[in-house]
C-alpha cells in the first residue's frame, strides 16, 4: 500500500480546492480516522465573513488554539503507533492571520503562535493542491455552505498567492504538489489510483503531480 509507509499525512490548500474530500479519501482508503478541520465549531466565522475587520483576530485565535489541541493530543496518543490523515497544516494559520490581522494583532498572534508551534508534530508527507482562482471561486459557490456565501474573489485570489509563496520556500516535510484542477479525487477512481501511484514513486523532497485536460 502506498500509503502505509507515513504515519501522518497532511493535505492542504486554499479554499475551495478540496483538501477536506482528498483528506477524507485517502483516510477510508487507509483505514484510518481523519483529522479534520471543524470550522462549523468556529462561533466566530460566520461574523469575520460579516465583518472582517471586527472578527478577525477572535476567528483566528480560536482556530489557533483548537488546532493546537488536536495536534497535541495526536501525538500524546503515539502517532508512531498509528495513521492520521490531516486536511491542515498547523502552519497553514498565519497564511489566514497575514491577511485578516492588523499590524499590531498580527504580532500578537504571532507571539502566541510560535510559542503553541513545537508542540505541532512535523508530517510525513504534505500535499499541496493547488487550482486557479476562478476555479476556487466556482467550487466554493457550488457547495453553498452558508458562512462562506460572503467571501470575496479577491480574497480567494489573496490566500492562493499567499499558499503559493508558502509552499513555494516549504522545507520540512517531503511535499507533492498537486495540480488538481483536472482531477476529481473523491468521484473519479481512476484520479484517485494515479495520485496513490505519484505517491508511491515519491523519491525527493519535493515533487509535482500534473494532469492535463481530458
Amino acid at each position: 500500500m502506498p500509503l502505509s509507509k507515513y504515519r501522518y499525512i497532511v493535505v492542504e490548500g486554499p479554499i475551495g480546492v478540496g483538501k477536506t474530500s482528498l483528506a477524507q479519501r485517502l483516510a477510508d482508503h487507509a483505514e484510518v480516522q481523519p483529522m479534520l478541520e471543524k470550522p462549523q465549531e468556529n462561533p466566530f466565522l460566520a461574523k469575520f465573513y460579516q465583518d472582517p475587520v471586527r472578527y478577525a483576530l477572535p476567528t483566528q485565535l480560536f482556530f489557533l488554539f483548537q488546532r493546537v489541541n488536536e495536534v497535541r493530543d495526536m501525538a500524546q496518543m503515539d502517532m508512531f503507533q498509528s495513521r492520521t490523515v490531516s486536511d491542515y497544516l498547523f502552519e497553514k494559520d498565519a497564511l489566514f492571520a497575514r491577511l485578516t490581522l492588523s499590524d499590531d494583532e498580527y504580532k500578537l498572534y504571532q507571539t502566541i503562535q510560535q510559542g503553541l508551534a513545537a508542540q505541532a508534530p512535523v508530517p510525513d508527507l504534505v500535499i499541496y493542491l493547488q487550482a486557479p482562482v476562478y476555479t476556487l471561486v466556482e467550487r466554493v459557490r457550488r457547495r453553498g455552505n452558508r458562512y462562506e456565501k460572503t467571501i470575496q474573489d479577491d480574497y480567494l485570489a489573496r490566500l492562493a498567492e499567499s499558499y503559493g509563496e508558502f509552499f513555494h520556500h516549504y522545507d520540512e516535510a517531503p511535499l507533492l504538489v498537486v495540480n488538481s484542477e483536472n482531477l476529481n479525487f473523491v468521484d473519479n477512481a481512476d484520479d484517485f489510483n494515479l495520485l496513490l501511484e505519484r505517491i508511491s514513486k515519491m523519491r525527493g523532497q519535493r515533487e509535482y503531480f500534473n494532469v492535463g485536460a481530458q
